[in-house]
């Protein structure tokens, strides 16, 4: 084994455990703006380390797997954020146990809420 089939085989490895954390983020978060959250840090690492462990493996792909990484560099948060923007216009805010909800929520400010939700405890 040549040290970078070393190194591509760790670096398949991590981005499988973060693919994996990613997933169960999803699953085991309470409301969409956290899973967006977990799901989009945890699937750009798991995601980039992959695609760089392939092209470590496979020296032709390389250049293929570097501009690979370059798009999902751009647009995991790009597409983030437009997910995150979409579901709070739509009326589903996020999550707050906190009584003082009006301060917790600094976009209210840009756009106001429409209806009140009610309280989940």
């Amino acid at each position: 084994m040549s040290i970078l089939e070393i190194i591509g085989g760790i670096l398949l490895i991590i981005g499988s455990i973060f693919l994996f954390l990613g997933g169960l983020g999803i699953y085991r978060m309470p409301d969409t703006y956290n899973r967006l959250q977990a799901g989009t840090k945890a699937t750009t690492l798991g995601g980039m380390s992959l695609v760089l462990g392939v092209g470590i493996l496979e020296p032709a792909w390389i250049w293929k797997a570097l501009i690979i990484i370059i798009f999902i560099a751009y647009s995991n948060p790009i597409s983030s954020h437009a997910l995150a923007r979409a579901n709070y216009r739509r009326g589903h805010y996020p999550y707050i146990k906190s009584k003082d909800k009006k301060n917790m929520d600094a976009y209210q400010e840009v756009v106001p809420h429409t209806k009140e939700k009610e309280d989940k405890v």
